[in-house]
């Protein structure tokens, strides 16, 4: 994905922080993705356990809850946790990253 800083021209809402981006204030910008301010630009997005790209924080149904500097780094992408034995996949992947957390199947 590859933001593009631009000056809005229309008044656009933060996917990040719900807020409003106003008329000629600087936003980032993502097709069909949409915008963010610079400063919410520094939120980090977690990597997925199982297959390492994006967990998709921005789309996750617990974003409103969740506090990404704060939560381990033990997420699962949307898409690895529909397929099946999604689970199994999870705990091999952290018995193969996080050796010391040993979990058991």
């Amino acid at each position: 994905m590859s933001w593009r800083k631009i000056p809005m021209k229309f008044v656009g809402t933060c996917i990040v922080c719900n807020e409003k981006i106003e008329i000629n204030e600087i936003g980032l910008w993502a097709k069909g993705l949409g915008v963010k301010h610079e400063k919410c630009a520094q939120i980090v997005e977690l990597q997925c356990v199982v297959c390492k790209k994006s967990a998709g924080c921005l789309q996750c149904e617990f974003q409103n809850m969740c506090n990404v500097e704060k939560v381990s780094q033990l997420c699962i992408c949307k898409k690895c946790s529909d397929e099946k034995n999604s689970f199994i996949s999870y705990l091999n992947s952290v018995k193969t990253n996080f050796p010391l957390l040993n979990p058991t199947s």
